[in-house]
């Protein structure tokens, strides 16, 4: 089921951006581009038929006019922050970002460290940066900031910045998460542009919360959904609303600090801001993209159910407060939704029931139920051999190869050696092989074996598919199905006691 449409938003996005640019005035555009630029795993889930790399596409639409320059918080830096989805430090996370915009042949301009300090990671990424020949800025705090308006724009504030030299009449400011420093890349950047007596303008493109849905539209909630952990609340636009006499919906970082963006403008430009409101800054367009309401509606009501499991997870890990799980419940209750209303919820802790009840020897019977694109649900238990993830592709792809369940895909003794080699010779703690052995062993058993071969195909089959497991995944069981683009959930349960083999 479709409920967006991917190829109208890349047209009208970038049209709606070059408009921006306003080159019969030679203006140029520091575009501040918040969320993810490729693989958005969140809007393709709430907006079905998004593409997961349409932003990055509508770039490259606009490259031959269209730089980029990346921010980084040296604080980001010092202290090995993780990006969730990837499992990669901010710093591995610029660089892959880099390797991204040369793919779509995008021009780099530069790295900008932002509210740069001496430290030895952050000495070490620049020089790192400078020898793979990526130009490098150091930006430092904002004296002044945010109150102090005649501060902040002088000499003493962004002038003491280096000005970052561009070419192009767009300027992409992204980076890789929040509070990389982007608002003030491109606020030093007006700085000392409108010092060298040139003519730029300042835009923001965030795909959420949508301004024209309602407030409480799931798709909005959901954002609110998504980013517990920062603490944002979608709200009205009170200045748009005042300005325009529109309803539109922003959130409170934005509307907070959108007074103090529209005084240092005024101030650098010595002119009344062309915005009355941060829904004015935005050149979001998505809202306009739409074309099956209740398809959506129904996506971000499972979304936000996927992102309470996940919430409830955290928590068990230490990562989120108790502040952040009750908001996500809060949500929930407000839709009237529960766990269960995800499929593959119940199927999955009905049948570690099932098989305790047989057996009580079995008091830890984890089980992945996997829902295939047809709807059919698939599960799969852990064992001495695999673990319950790998148990369920494994079935998931028999099915979808016809294939019936009495028959190996893999060699039993296959396995033992890999488990040998695992326990006897590696010194691993855990016998049982995660997602990504059992996977490798397909595949080479595939070269002798029929069956396997054609099981193997199947797996792109799982491409977009739900799933849920009784107990905590593993880091490295989470990320492949990740990689082979299943949506997985679990209990907030951990397979053992353990605490460093866990």
């Amino acid at each position: 089921m479709v409920g967006f449409d991917a190829a109208k938003y890349i047209e009208e996005q970038s049209k709606y951006i070059l408009e921006r640019i306003n080159q019969n005035k030679k203006e140029r555009l520091y575009l501040e581009f918040g969320g993810k630029l490729v693989h958005d795993k969140h809007a393709m889930r709430v907006l079905p038929g998004f593409d997961e790399n349409a932003k990055i596409k509508l770039l490259q639409k606009m490259k031959d006019q269209a730089e980029v320059i990346i921010c980084v918080y040296a604080g980001d830096i010092s202290t090995n922050k993780t990006r969730a989805d990837f499992g990669i430090t901010y710093d591995l996370e610029v660089l892959r970002l880099i390797d991204t915009f040369r793919k779509y042949d995008l021009t780099i301009n530069s790295v900008v460290i932002t509210r740069y300090e001496d430290h030895g990671a952050v000495n070490a990424f620049i020089n790192k940066l400078n020898r793979r020949g990526i130009r490098t800025y150091k930006h430092y705090y904002t004296k002044g900031y945010p109150t102090d308006v005649d501060k902040i724009v002088s000499d003493e504030g962004y002038g003491v910045n280096p000005y970052i030299e561009v070419t192009k009449p767009l300027v992409v400011v992204n980076g890789p998460g929040p509070g990389s420093g982007k608002l003030a890349t491109c606020l030093s950047q007006l700085y000392h542009e409108h010092i060298r007596g040139n003519k730029v303008r300042y835009a923001k493109f965030e795909t959420f919360p949508i301004w024209n849905l309602p407030l409480k539209h799931p798709v909005n909630m959901a954002y609110e959904a998504a980013t517990i952990d920062m603490k944002d609340v979608n709200m009205i636009d009170f200045f748009h609303l005042e300005a325009h006499g529109q309803t539109a919906v922003n959130y409170n970082r934005d509307m907070e600090v959108f007074p103090i963006v529209k005084r240092i403008i005024e101030r650098i430009t010595g002119q009344e801001s062309e915005y009355q409101s941060p829904t004015d800054m935005g050149v979001n367009r998505v809202g306009f993209s739409i074309i099956d309401d209740d398809i959506c509606r129904q996506a971000a009501c499972q979304e936000i159910i996927r992102r309470y499991l996940i919430a409830l997870c955290d928590y068990k890990k230490g990562i989120i407060d108790e502040d952040a799980v009750a908001k996500s419940k809060l949500l929930m209750d407000e839709l009237e939704l529960k766990i269960s209303d995800r499929a593959v919820v119940l199927p999955a802790r009905e049948y570690s029931e099932y098989k305790r009840s047989l057996n009580p020897k079995y008091e830890n019977v984890i089980v992945m139920a996997l829902e295939l694109p047809d709807g059919r649900i698939i599960t799969g238990r852990s064992s001495r051999r695999m673990v319950a993830a790998a148990a369920a592709v494994l079935n998931a792809i028999k099915v979808l190869s016809g294939i019936s369940d009495d028959i190996h895909l893999i060699s039993p003794a296959v396995l033992e050696t890999i488990q040998h080699l695992k326990t006897d010779i590696l010194g691993h703690e855990k016998t049982s092989l995660n997602c990504e052995e059992v996977l490798s062993a397909l595949t080479i058993s595939a070269t002798t074996n029929p069956s396997a071969q054609v099981a193997v195909e199947k797996l792109l089959l799982l491409n977009g598919c739900k799933a849920h497991c009784t107990a905590i995944l593993s880091d490295r069981d989470d990320q492949t199905l990740k990689d082979l683009g299943i949506d997985a959930t679990s209990d907030p349960e951990y397979l053992t006691n353990n605490l460093y083999f866990n």
